[in-house]
């Protein structure tokens, strides 16, 4: 058997290839561009408000151009593209004129009905080969007739009487299809041949050669060389190595941000003679004196003296407009002011790598202090200034008023736990703020998610106690409750429970449903959520920033990190209702890690890190226990004693301890029955942790 390929002379075929492949792109593409958003940003809540800061066009027209980078314009300029070339493949396969190859059948050839018998294909096939036989047949030019044609012709009609009459050749047309038996295999190139003839191939072979030796190794070679140039968190290796040589182990606030103006990817926002255009005026107003703050922008002497170290250039110019965007300072510029913006997405971004650079050498102070910054970025707060500086409308001079002559700053909390009119008293005034205003800022104030901490344990899935280097989960147990929130309803113990699912509950097990206690004290199956928290109110940023909650355990003697940091974006339980108002629903967050290869007593101070607002975070001890593995074993054989039964003096005194009846007595013939169908709860929070009350 041989193999033929034909081209597609009459542009038949392929329209329907050019379809096929334009559509396996287009479609998914447009279905991308039509679903509905699955982006957190887009799904998740806001923080209701009408406050609007004087350069809010500026931040909103960078968050807009962002969103344009995520490939949603390019992507629809490739749907249309693609539509409208589906379009013309349509056309022409409409308005092309197909020939459609018919299945040799010796009937149709001969002329006659299946019915026909034998004799009577025989009487016919005399007929018509006294007719057509080439020593008798003459050919009719008006019918483009050849001799050629007359004796292919003939040769078929003789092939289709032998197919019906010889039983031989009969074999081949039923088992092939053709009395020759298996035929040549036939592939259809979808190419018109008006490609590849007439001095056309060498422009097939250019094309070739563009597509596979220059545009694919291009690709594959960007693709290469982007994925080496970049870190894990998407900056440039050389602005991670930069930031690497910036570390050190008491780095502060301020330091960080000198160093986080190391980046390289300021060198794509002030490019040419941009470097130094405007320079001059953003380090006078940064570090102008004021009658609030020493200096305008609210950095130290410090941070001052590291500025004016700096050759003028990118880095320099990167650094004092970072520092005009903490302190808030006017540039009255729209091109600086428009800069002034940008330059923060970029350091938080670098701030990301330098806080994996700080979890590589395990110090707490850099790490904490990273955290830090990115919330001083997101909320354009110098690194000492007041976290009420986060509310709408609050300035140096107002924060001054509200905190009078403490040396210490206010926190947003302390400050909404104070009577309403004692907050008025001191916000509202001449030259502070009207009642509309205070208004605004209490209503943003009310709405910010603070998680507090309710309890916090450490606990082995399945197991009561805890032994060396087996698999511990941190259990953290809190509500969202905003500042100022008032008729907080109580704790419900049940809800501080960390019940697992039994060995069998697939369900429970595959993280669809999780285990509760209900009001009877019972373990319930409900339904796993993934509940967004509202989107960060930050009016400076020119991001839409979803808030995380960082949760770490560290070394107080030590000052070293003991178990790195789990983020948590996503919640099992609403945090506000459809009004908007706090649910106080007990949320659930949990990490896992190795314990201690060695038995003892651990004492830990917990981190609870928001990243995205100021003086929000939690810390606590929690000590760790555990027990050697024989002592474990020993302390567990002692629990699965049976409990007494009622009619003990032991039972009665569990009755007046516990306020719960002892079990009956059982038959000893029953017992073996009974045993490992009714088993006794366990509490598996019960681990000894000392956490603090929840404020």
């Amino acid at each position: 058997m041989s193999s033929e390929y034909s081209y597609d002379e009459q542009g038949q075929f392929f329209p329907f290839f050019i379809l096929t492949l334009s559509g396996l792109v287009t479609l998914p593409l447009t279905y991308t561009l039509l679903c509905p958003s699955k982006d957190e940003d887009a799904l998740a809540p806001r923080i209701k408000t009408d406050y609007k800061t004087e350069h809010a066009a500026t931040v909103d027209a960078l968050r807009t151009t962002q969103k344009r980078k995520q490939w949603r314009v390019k992507r629809a300029i490739v749907v249309v593209v693609g539509w409208a070339l589906m379009a013309g493949m349509v056309y022409l396969i409409m308005v092309t004129q197909r020939t459609v190859p018919k299945l040799w059948n010796p009937y149709d050839i001969l002329g006659v009905s299946e019915s026909f018998t034998e004799k009577q294909i025989k009487s016919h096939y005399k007929r018509l080969s006294v007719k057509f036989h080439p020593d008798k047949a003459r050919p009719d030019p008006a019918k483009n007739e050849t001799l050629e044609t007359l004796n292919d012709y003939y040769v078929e009609l003789t092939k289709a009487y032998q197919a019906l009459t010889d039983e031989d050749v009969r074999n081949n047309y039923i088992q092939y299809g053709h009395p020759d038996g298996k035929q040549s295999f036939s592939m259809g190139i979808a190419l018109p041949m008006f490609i590849i003839s007439d001095g056309n191939g060498k422009y097939v072979v250019l094309v070739y050669t563009m597509l596979l030796g220059v545009l694919l190794p291009y690709l594959v070679g960007s693709w290469w060389y982007g994925t080496k140039r970049r870190s894990k968190e998407g900056i440039l290796m050389e602005s991670a190595n930069n930031l690497f040589r910036q570390y050190e182990e008491g780095i502060e606030e301020g330091a960080i941000i000198t160093a986080l103006s190391t980046g390289k990817e300021f060198d794509e926002v002030f490019k040419g003679d941009k470097a130094d255009a405007g320079l001059s005026k953003i380090e006078s107003r940064i570090t102008a004196e004021s009658d609030t703050v020493p200096i305008a922008s609210g950095m130290s002497v410090k941070d001052k003296e590291q500025l004016e170290d700096l050759d003028n250039g990118v880095r320099r110019k990167a650094l004092a407009l970072l520092w005009a965007y903490l302190g808030r300072v006017e540039l009255d510029d729209a091109a600086l002011t428009k800069a002034k913006y940008e330059v923060a997405p970029i350091a938080r971004a670098l701030n990301q790598s330098f806080a994996a650079i700080s979890l590589a050498y395990g110090n707490i102070d850099p790490i904490a202090r990273s955290y830090s910054t990115s919330q001083h970025l997101i909320q354009a707060i110098p690194p000492k200034a007041s976290p009420l500086l986060q509310l709408p409308h609050f300035t140096n001079s107002v924060v001054t008023a509200v905190e009078g002559d403490s040396k210490t700053h206010m926190s947003v909390q302390q400050f909404m736990d104070r009577p309403d009119a004692t907050r008025r008293e001191l916000a509202v005034g001449e030259d502070l703020l009207t009642d509309k205003q205070y208004d605004s800022a209490i209503s943003v104030a009310k709405q910010i998610p603070y998680l507090r901490v309710a309890k916090a344990f450490f606990k082995v899935t399945g197991e009561r106690f805890i032994i060396p280097s087996s698999l511990v989960t941190l259990v953290i147990k809190g509500r969202f409750i905003p500042p100022g929130t008032e008729n907080i309803p109580a704790v419900n113990e049940l809800d501080l429970e960390d019940i697992d699912p039994d060995e069998d509950d697939l369900e429970g097990n595959s993280g669809k449903k999780k285990v509760l206690k209900g009001p009877d004290g019972k373990p319930i199956l409900v339904d796993e959520q993934v509940i967004s928290p509202p989107l960060a109110f930050a009016p400076h940023y020119a991001r839409e920033v979803s808030p995380k909650w960082y949760a770490f355990l560290s070394d107080s003697k030590q000052g070293k990190m003991a178990v790195p940091p789990f983020a948590f974006t996503k919640f099992d339980q609403p945090i506000v209702d459809d009004k908007g108002n706090p649910t106080f629903n007990m949320q659930t967050l949990k990490a896992q890690f190795a314990a201690p290869p060695q038995a003892g007593h651990y004492t830990f101070v917990l981190h609870v890190v928001c990243d995205a607002y100021v003086g929000f975070d939690t810390k606590m001890e929690v000590t760790l226990v555990v027990e050697e593995a024989s002592k474990a074993a020993a302390m567990q054989a002692e629990d699965d004693i049976s409990e007494p039964e009622e009619d003990t003096l032991a039972g009665q005194m569990q009755a007046l301890k516990t306020g719960q009846a002892p079990k009956p007595r059982r038959n000893d013939d029953d017992s073996d029955e009974e045993s490992g169908t009714e088993e006794e709860e366990e509490d598996t929070s019960a681990t000894n942790t000392d956490t603090e009350d929840e404020s």
